[in-house]
């Protein structure tokens, strides 16, 4: 199974957004829908893991917390910097969530 990570972006929330319009205008059934949400985690699944190429290192001054649960890592940093090639950005805080990446996505 995929993981339904990303329905939690602009992306993911809009997609949420549109089939619960379609559905509440009988255009489409809550099954349909939820097909399109499964397919849309294998997609966006599978092109982060096949399309991605470029990498990012970061060094953080602090991990603030860590967690591991369900075969997911969970960091909160803080004062992080991000840097590809001879960009660097940084920022205050930073919530990652990591999760294996070599099952996902393979059904």
């Amino acid at each position: 199974m995929s993981y339904q990570l990303y329905r939690n972006t602009t992306l993911g929330n809009t997609l949420q957004e549109s089939l619960d319009e379609l559905i509440q205008y009988g255009q489409i059934t809550p099954q349909l829908a939820i097909r399109v949400l499964l397919q849309f985690d294998k997609a966006i699944n599978n092109a982060l893991a096949t399309r991605l190429k470029s990498r990012i290192t970061f060094k953080a001054s602090r991990l603030n917390t860590y967690r591991f649960c369900d075969n997911v890592w969970t960091f909160m940093l803080n004062d992080v910097e991000f840097r590809e090639m001879h960009e660097v950005a940084k920022v205050d805080k930073v919530k990652i969530v990591a999760c294996d990446g070599r099952n996902a996505g393979t059904d």
